[in-house]
């Protein structure tokens, strides 16, 4: 199972109980301990997993941290529990203090339905009071997902992690600050527009008839944003039907209508995957790419009926289309771009039986 599968599967799990689980234990024993194994750690290793972590804070000993994660020995995230029912605001300072005291880089403050990930990027070995990152089940999507897979045991990068915790953190806090300002615009802000489009003294007069105009345009921007990926999303569907339907005898023909087609930094990255397993069996200046709405094409010889495979990056979750020896279609999942890895011996095998058909005509 996938994932972001088994995220999906203890959502719906938390959404069914949340409301019979009475106490902090069984918040731990129902949700805690399964996300913790869902990040590919065993809870019932010592090695891995050590409930009631000792923390000792200067006179006070023995105070225990609920789950402290391990990797060679050493401690690299402290989790600290609370009732499913429990406001987590109130308990940011006990997280605190056993941060403090503690190696790791990371504590999490959950009550097993909202998880709140914290680290020190604004001052080294001492918490941030605000979060870097933070999630309730009952509202999981594909960003959150991508975020979590960070954390888990088989790609746990402590560098890059505390890299992406700062991106993070102050992406969370530029969008609330626009989320803020567009409903209701500070005087600065209001200010900063009409300076650029008002030619005179801006008045108070002017600095109220600038503040409705400021929230009207912001509201037309996130509707025509909102109508802008409705219609993408219509026309992607649209240009499915059309790749599916035009064939021939030949096999699928990759479409080259360049309008509204974007090529995102994930499908080049894994156009280079691609090259780099195909550079041992074929020359690389005879692979193509070929970019439509609903897919990114890879083909040999630039040759429409030679396609090799295809990423399709453009949905939620990400698969890469393979062919058969009739050019038939078969897409395959792949959690993370590493994954086409695991294919390479089908995507080089089509090129040589393009070559042999070739081989044969002539």
């Amino acid at each position: 199972m996938d994932f972001i599968d088994r995220l999906e599967e203890l959502k719906d799990r938390i959404l069914k109980m949340k409301d019979q689980v009475q106490t902090e234990e069984a918040t731990k024993n129902a949700f805690v301990m399964p996300f913790i194994s869902t990040l590919g750690y065993d809870v019932f290793n010592p090695l891995e997993v050590v409930p009631e972590f000792t923390a000792d804070l200067g006179i006070k000993k023995g105070e225990k941290i609920d789950y402290c994660i391990l990797k060679d020995g050493e401690p690299i995230m402290i989790i600290e529990c609370k009732h499913c029912d429990e406001v987590l605001d109130v308990h940011h300072t006990q997280l605190h203090r056993y941060f403090h005291v503690s190696s790791t880089r990371f504590g999490v403050l959950t009550n097993g339905i909202t998880y709140r990930f914290f680290t020190d990027l604004d001052e080294k070995n001492k918490m941030d009071d605000r979060p870097f990152l933070e999630f309730s089940f009952e509202n999981l999507n594909e960003n959150i997902v991508n975020e979590l897979k960070k954390f888990q045991k088989n790609q746990f990068d402590l560098e890059y992690i505390v890299n992406s915790a700062s991106d993070l953190k102050y992406s969370k806090q530029i969008r609330e600050i626009l989320s803020k300002e567009l409903k209701e615009p500070s005087e600065e802000f209001v200010r900063y527009f009409a300076t650029k489009v008002y030619t005179g003294r801006v008045t108070q007069k002017i600095q109220e008839q600038f503040t409705e105009l400021v929230q009207k345009a912001a509201k037309y921007l996130i509707s025509d944003m909102i109508s802008a990926r409705l219609q993408n999303a219509l026309d992607n569907e649209k240009d499915i039907v059309k790749v599916e339907t035009e064939t021939d005898d030949e096999g699928p023909i990759l479409t080259n209508d360049k309008k509204g087609i974007i090529t995102t930094d994930e499908e080049t990255e894994g156009f280079r995957i691609i090259k780099a397993i195909l550079r041992k069996v074929v020359s690389l200046d005879r692979i193509f790419s070929r970019d439509t709405k609903s897919y990114f094409g890879v083909l040999l010889d630039d040759n429409n009926r030679k396609p090799i495979c295809r990423l399709h990056f453009n949905g939620g979750k990400k698969y890469i289309g393979l062919f058969d020896d009739h050019k038939k279609e078969e897409r395959i999942y792949i959690e993370d771009l590493d994954n086409i890895y695991d294919h390479a011996e089908r995507i080089t095998n089509i090129i040589s039986l393009y070559d042999t058909v070739d081989e044969k005509q002539d």
